[in-house]
C-alpha cells in the first residue's frame, strides 16, 4: 500500500475512528511551480495534508475546500480536494514582508497568516446546499484551529498531528466515537485518552517515512487496541482549469472588462492553482464577445 493516499480505520478498544493521510508526489507537484519560501512551503504541506484528513472523513460527491484567510504576510491559502481524489492548491502572500517576518514566534499561523479565520467548504454542485464551517486563527498551528472548530462547532473531540518536510506532508487525524449508553463514562474517557497519548507518541519522521507503510505505521500505534484498518483513498495533484473554462469565464465579462484585460491587444491568463497559461489573440476575443452576446440575445 504505496502511493498519495487517505487511510481509515477504526480502534474499538479506545473508542475512535481515524485517518491516516500521505503526500509525497501530490505536495511535490502541489507546490513546484509557485517557489513559495521554505516557512510558506512548510505550511502549504501541512494545509494539503490537514485537508486530506478532513475530506477522507466525509462522504460527499463534490468538492471540499480547506481555505485561510488572514492579515499577515500570507493573506490566503487554498487547498481542495475532488471526491475523486484529485487535490490542488496555492497561496497568496507578500515577499517582502515575508521576508522580515518571525514565522517561528508565536508558531507559524501568527507569524504567517496574523489574525484571520479558517474555513471548511463542500459543495457537492449548484443543486445542493452548501456546507461551511468557519473558526477564528487561534493557536499556533493549522492543527489548533481544525481541533478548535470540531470541539466549538461540532462537539467532537478530536485530535490532529501534522508533519511535512521537503519530500513529503502527513497527518494523523483520530476522532472520539459516541459513548454507548450502557458503557461506563470514566471507563470511555480513560479508554479515549489512552487513544491520544498514543497518537501523540507517533514521530514526524514515521508518519511521513517512505519505509514505514501507513497500515503498518497504524499497527505499530494500535496493534493491542482492536484496529480495523479500511480501504485506502488514492490522492494525486489535478488541476481543474482548461481552455474551455477559462474561455467560459472570459464570456462572462463585457467588452470593455475585456478591453482592460488586453496587453500588446492579447488577454492572458495564468491559473493559480498549476501555472497553466492560456493567451488569446484578437480574433479569439471578438469570437469570445460574439458568443456571448448571442447568448444574450438568446
Amino acid at each position: 500500500m504505496t502511493g498519495d493516499l487517505v487511510l481509515p480505520f477504526q480502534v474499538d478498544a479506545c473508542g475512535l475512528r481515524g485517518r491516516l493521510a500521505r503526500l509525497a508526489d501530490t505536495r511535490t507537484r502541489m507546490l513546484e511551480n509557485h517557489a513559495y519560501p521554505a516557512p510558506l512551503s512548510r505550511l502549504m504541506g501541512e494545509a494539503a495534508a490537514l485537508a486530506a484528513v478532513l475530506a477522507g472523513s466525509l462522504k460527499y460527491d463534490g468538492l471540499f475546500k480547506l481555505q485561510v484567510q488572514g492579515d499577515g504576510p500570507v493573506s490566503m491559502l487554498v487547498v481542495d480536494v475532488a471526491s475523486n481524489g484529485d487535490m490542488r492548491g496555492y497561496a497568496r502572500f507578500d515577499s517582502g514582508r515575508l521576508a522580515t517576518s518571525d514565522a517561528a514566534r508565536g508558531g507559524p499561523l501568527p507569524g504567517l497568516l496574523g489574525a484571520g479565520h479558517l474555513a471548511f467548504t463542500v459543495d457537492q454542485g449548484p443543486d445542493t446546499e452548501r456546507y461551511q464551517g468557519i473558526v477564528p486563527l487561534e493557536g499556533a498551528t493549522l492543527a489548533d484551529c481544525a481541533q478548535t472548530y470540531f470541539r466549538r462547532s461540532e462537539q467532537l473531540e478530536t485530535a490532529i498531528l501534522l508533519a511535512t518536510d521537503d519530500r513529503c506532508a502527513g497527518a494523523l487525524m483520530i476522532q472520539r466515537l459516541p459513548v454507548p449508553a450502557d458503557a461506563d463514562p470514566e471507563t470511555a474517557e480513560d479508554d479515549w485518552r489512552r487513544g491520544v497519548i498514543l497518537a501523540s507518541s507517533l514521530r514526524g519522521e514515521e508518519l511521513l517515512s517512505a519505509t514505514l507503510p501507513a497500515p503498518d505505521l497504524l499497527y505499530r500505534l494500535y496493534h493491542r487496541e482492536g484496529l480495523r484498518v479500511g480501504p485506502p483513498r488514492p490522492l494525486r495533484f489535478q488541476c481543474r482549469c482548461s481552455d474551455a473554462r477559462v474561455r467560459a469565464t472570459l464570456r462572462s465579462f463585457p467588452r470593455h472588462e475585456l478591453d482592460d484585460m488586453l496587453e500588446d491587444g492579447r488577454i492572458t491568463v495564468t491559473c493559480q492553482f498549476c501555472g497553466a497559461v492560456y493567451t488569446y489573440g484578437p480574433g479569439e476575443i471578438d469570437a469570445l464577445q460574439g458568443h456571448g452576446d448571442r447568448e444574450n440575445k438568446s
